[in-house]
């Protein structure tokens, strides 16, 4: 917080709620499931409930609000932000929009458990819009109830912000709060329903405008629609475009390409694995949005993926969600196609994408291996042989990058034998009785190239350690602690939530006293439910 920021309650929130204001509403009124035509949005109200009571909230997202921790702790607080009560200025509504699911078009989609409370100008002219997700049903809940369960709640709260202190472009957790009601999910669509605690999360971005807005105008043929809304899109969100140029949704198209490609170098970076990467969950901001059945790599697999629906096609596995990005954005080109009428410069926007992410991902691998520059002639073969090494066994990836940063670069160490080379690693490897004498001596071979290489580094081991520290955590959001955090709170202890956001607001930091939350996942997560694999319902 700056010493010139003034903290206020919520009543003293400024509302400038644009959206509603500039662009078509549906004439509906009554919240029936329907589809809506010739709207960007439905006006809905939260549904109440019995008991909210507020078990977390991020301090930075409520400064950024200028919400004090008095405004936080308030019985007001937790009424409006579990959908109990509007204060003033907040008007509620549902946004309409399709998309491809898993590659196929699904048609209108839209909110079908998100409401929008409004958009705040908080005293550094930022907008913030914000959301509530599982306030109940809307127009576009089609036959699901709106509602969210603890458990996926948490892990929307958690993950928000832990991405955000990753450095990943992403929206933002406000608040978590239970309804005091339970809500039936079948968590594997296998037939077993059963009751949870129901959740709120308050969800904070400057804009939650996706590519399926605009899919969804020119899938219905509805071009006047779709002009409005770019156009809106662009003052709002891109006000450094000329609105006047010619080519303005060329460039503002451009833009989302390279917005695109730089969060998606930033989740492989991480080992992040999104696990729905439809068309409506892509961000026109490249935003990293709505966390459903997400996972981290634990062991470096790049074919993993931890939602159920995708088990057998893998479509939105590690490795592939590059490639699932382009396709996402060349539907995206086809949806504003129409704006434009010429091919080339949606196809260059799309070349700008392909550029961007492979100068940023070598950028990345760079900054990961601690060198001072990507030189493609050696560095190309270095870092594909190390990904193929990481695979063959199980290895976690967070823990090998963090502790590659302790080897040294001497002639001494040069000269250790493969097994003395390997032992700041051996930490990293799930079971490293089981390395073979062959893998040894392969990765023995690819430290010692290695070590040549950071030979190049104009700065010492110290300084080394330091900047790959500063792009490996040491701390993700792991899925069993994830999991671990869930099973507590279903039982109404509430401090690992806490604990966990703490923890993760300095992902790179040693934090000693936290060691245990640096671990690998422990055998009994291997397979369970929440730690390995999860639904859309998650």
């Amino acid at each position: 917080m700056s010493s010139t920021q003034k903290l206020f309650d919520l009543n003293q929130l400024h509302f400038d709620n644009r959206f509603i204001r500039e662009l078509p509403a549906d004439p509906e009124i009554t919240n029936t499931r329907r589809q809506v035509v010739g709207a960007c949005y439905s006006r809905v109200v939260p549904t109440p409930v019995t008991r909210p009571q507020n078990i977390a909230y991020s301090r930075e997202v409520a400064e950024l609000l200028d919400l004090s921790d008095e405004a936080c702790k308030s019985e007001l607080f937790a009424q409006v932000f579990a959908g109990n009560q509007l204060i003033s200025g907040m008007e509620s509504y549902a946004t309409c929009y399709g998309g491809h699911q898993f590659g196929n078009w699904a048609g209108q989609l839209g909110d079908g458990r998100a409401i929008n409370l409004g958009e705040i100008i908080n005293q550094r002219g930022e907008r913030w819009a914000l959301q509530l997700k599982g306030a109940g049903p809307t127009p576009y809940s089609r036959t699901a109830d709106g509602l969210a369960v603890l458990r996926s709640s948490i892990r929307e709260f958690l993950c928000s912000e832990a991405m955000y202190h990753l450095g990943v472009p992403t929206t933002r957790a406000l608040s978590l709060t239970l309804t005091g009601e339970s809500v039936l999910r079948d968590m594997f669509y296998n037939g077993n329903p059963k009751t949870e605690p129901g959740a709120v999360v308050c969800r904070v971005a400057p804009s939650f405008t996706r590519f399926g807005h605009f899919q969804l105008c020119t899938a219905r043929q509805d071009i006047s629609l779709l002009k409005q809304l770019a156009d809106y899109t662009i003052r709002t969100d891109f006000p450094h475009l000329d609105t006047s140029a010619p080519d303005v949704y060329s460039q503002w198209f451009s833009e989302i390409c390279i917005k695109t490609a730089e969060m998606i170098v930033h989740w492989q970076r991480v080992g992040f694995v999104h696990g729905v990467m439809n068309t409506d969950n892509m961000s026109i901001l490249g935003l990293t949005i709505d966390y459903g059945p997400y996972g981290w790599l634990e062991n470096y697999d790049p074919n993993w993926t931890p939602n159920t629906t995708d088990a057998r096609d893998h479509r939105y596995r590690y490795g592939h969600q590059p490639q699932i990005a382009f396709w996402n954005l060349t539907q995206l080109a086809n949806a504003i196609y129409p704006l434009i009428e010429a091919i080339e410069p949606l196809q260059d926007a799309l070349n700008a994408y392909v550029k961007a992410f492979e100068k940023g991902w070598q950028a990345m691998m760079a900054a990961k291996l601690g060198l001072p520059n990507y030189q493609a002639e050696t560095d190309d073969d270095l870092s594909a042989d190390l990904l193929k090494l990481l695979e063959q066994n199980e290895t976690d990836m967070t823990i090998f990058f963090r502790q590659l940063a302790y080897l040294k670069t001497d002639t001494d160490f040069l000269n250790k034998t493969d097994n003395e080379l390997l032992a700041p690693l051996f930490s990293s490897y799930y079971a490293p009785e089981q390395l073979s004498s062959a893998y040894i001596a392969h990765m023995g071979d690819w430290l010692r190239r290695y070590i040549q290489r950071a030979r190049d580094n104009p700065f010492n081991d110290d300084d080394r350690k330091i900047a790959m520290h500063a792009v490996n955590p040491k701390y993700v959001l792991r899925n069993y602690l994830a999991q671990l955090a869930i099973d507590k709170a279903e039982q109404g202890e509430f401090s690992m939530v806490n604990e966990l956001l703490e923890l993760l607001r300095k992902p790179y930091d040693e934090q000693p006293e936290h060691e245990a939350f640096a671990a690998k996942r422990p055998d009994w997560a291997r397979e369970r439910a929440g730690c390995s694999m999860l639904s859309c319902s998650s």
